[in-house]
This record gives C-alpha cells, structure tokens and sequence, in this order.
C-alpha cells in the first residue's frame, strides 16, 4: 500500500514538474518580449514596400506550436511584418536564395542564407537590415528557431531569376499575394 501510494505520489510530482516546465518554456517568450512596434508604423513600412508576401500557417514545416501567419514587406534596408507568431524563444530571421518550407529544406541551404536579425515580439516586427545586405540577392525571408532548430515559416517575396536578379512575379514588385505564387 505504501510503495503504491509513494509512486502515484512521485508519478503525479514528476507529470506537475514536466508541464510546469513546458509551460514556463512557452511563456518566457511572452513575458520576456519587447513591446510590439507601433500598429501605424509597421502598416506604413508595408505600404511603402518594394516587395509583400505573406507568412502561412500551414507550411509542410510548420506545426501546431512552430508557425507564423501576415503581412511581410521587404524593402531596402527593412523587413516588416503585420500578423501572428506562434511564441517562442531565439527566433532568427533568414534572407535565402530560394524558398523552403521545411526543417529539411531550411537545414539544407542555412550555410548559404544570411541571418538578418532577430523576431522577438509575436505581433509586428520591424527589423533594420545590415548595411551590406541587398533585397535583390535573395527571394525569401525565413523564421528559424535556433534553440530547438525547428521551422516556423517563410515567405517568398520574388523568384530569382537565372542572371541572379529580378525577376519579379505576375503582378510585379509588389507581390502582395503570397510571393511568386507561394
């Protein structure tokens, strides 16, 4: 009676344990997370883009607890974005030359693709790109979470073209219906 009574009691400690530990790993994110940047800013930056496409939540890489959905402009200079981020800790963006939407197909270009900054707020994001970094040189922006390696989503914001610049899709620059078809 007692080694039953000390197991269910060590069982049950050990399940609070682990959910509290799994959700203190979902929170943090939330509590830790800078504000957001101003609504009006960020539908600014979108407008005046070069280029928009938009994060999908049902990419094949995405899951119920890695995704990411809204508006992505890119321009010169500037990423934005206007949506929904599954929370998370050490999320990274990624510039890359062709569209993945997988943990496989991210893992495989990675070494080729620039990291551009970081996604620490779960709304809105306004991140300033490096001086050296051209919009031309790159087709899709990625977000990586770099502890666990899990996908959370991509956009493509233009198709490559074969020189290695410029080719835009059907409607031009500013592709605002998910990329070049994606």
């Amino acid at each position: 009676m007692i080694t039953r009574r000390l197991t269910l009691l060590s069982a049950s400690h050990l399940l609070v344990a682990c959910l509290g530990f799994a959700l203190g790993v979902y929170l943090l994110p939330i509590l830790t997370a800078p504000p957001d940047p101003p609504a009006a800013a960020v539908t600014e930056m979108i407008d005046a883009a070069k280029y928009r496409s938009n994060f999908r939540r049902n990419l094949p890489g995405s899951d119920a607890l890695h995704w990411a959905e809204g508006t992505v402009a890119v321009s010169p200079g500037r990423i934005a974005f206007d949506g929904k981020m599954a929370p998370g800790p050490d999320y990274k963006v990624y510039l890359t030359r062709e569209y993945v939407d997988t943990i496989d197909g991210f893992l495989r270009i990675k070494d080729q693709s620039r990291r551009v900054g970081e996604a620490k707020s779960f709304k809105r994001l306004s991140l300033e790109l490096p001086a050296d970094v051209d919009v031309e040189d790159y087709t899709t922006v990625v977000v990586w979470c770099e502890t666990f390696s899990k996908f959370i989503s991509a956009a493509q914001y233009r198709q490559m073209a074969e020189s290695g610049h410029g080719m835009q899709g059907p409607r031009g620059p500013l592709e605002e219906s998910g990329g070049a078809g994606r």
